[in-house]
């Protein structure tokens, strides 16, 4: 049966020094948890573990590198929970299909992708029996745009991903959140004239029009955590973008 709480569980967020990530790791370790952040930057994550406070520490960890997943996880030693929602806000390839270019394509799956994989290969050696492990992908997966299939696709592999490794790590259980448009910090990139403007007009038609906090889709990260009976499954936070 699930437990009441993260009370005693070691909870490891792969991409919590910001966004979502940082949001999983607040609320976990409200919930009792001890929390182990990691992320690309140490900077960012020094300043993670210290706007978070006791109860928490944290790691620079490049995903894409394959010794430091597992110099990580080696560190870690046994746990109970893996969130992983690291992001690649790099530029993507996009546009028609006929003009993509293969070389510059393979990155658009390293982070989000080969990360995860990478991470859940080194997580799978120590994590408890009883544990869970949630991936990220996000919406472009169910709603493609227009010149972003390679996108889509990658997003679509994390949910497939998800499923057959809730088979393949059993009793372990495996699952996805998928956010819709989520008030991260990448917002603040966008000049505050017209960031209410273009926020209105992509949320315009949701049944919740507005975008989401970090600590919305926070609490979906603890219920599969805490959902003891919930595997394979991907689950959607997204204001009901969705079923419009």
């Amino acid at each position: 049966m699930a437990a009441a709480n993260l009370n005693g569980k070691i909870v490891a967020v792969i991409g919590g020094s910001s966004g979502i990530g940082f949001a999983v790791a607040r609320a976990a370790l409200d919930d009792g948890a001890e929390v182990v952040i990691a992320s690309s930057q140490q900077a960012k994550v020094d300043a993670a573990v210290a706007k978070l406070g006791a109860g928490v520490r944290g790691a620079a960890v490049d995903v894409t590198d394959e010794a430091s997943v597992a110099g990580f996880f080696e560190q870690l030693g046994g746990f109970h929970h893996l969130a992983y929602s690291a992001g690649d806000w790099g530029a993507r390839p996009s546009g028609p299909i006929s003009d993509l270019e293969l070389g510059a394509a393979n990155s658009v799956f390293a982070v989000r992708f080969w990360g995860a994989v990478a991470a859940v290969k080194h997580a799978a050696r120590t994590i408890a029996q009883d544990g869970s492990i949630t991936l990220t992908d996000g919406m472009y997966a169910h709603r493609p745009s227009k010149g972003g299939a390679l996108s889509s696709a990658m997003l679509g592999a994390i949910e497939h991903l998800a499923r057959a490794l809730a088979v393949d790590l059993a009793p372990v259980r495996v699952n996805a959140i998928c956010p819709g448009l989520i008030l991260t910090e990448i917002w603040d990139s966008i000049p505050q004239e017209h960031r209410a403007e273009r926020l209105k007009r992509m949320t315009e038609r949701q049944p919740l029009p507005r975008g989401g906090d970090p600590a919305e889709v926070a609490q979906a990260y603890l219920y599969l955590m805490r959902g003891g009976f919930t595997t394979g499954q991907v689950l959607k936070v997204d204001g009901g973008s969705s079923v419009v």
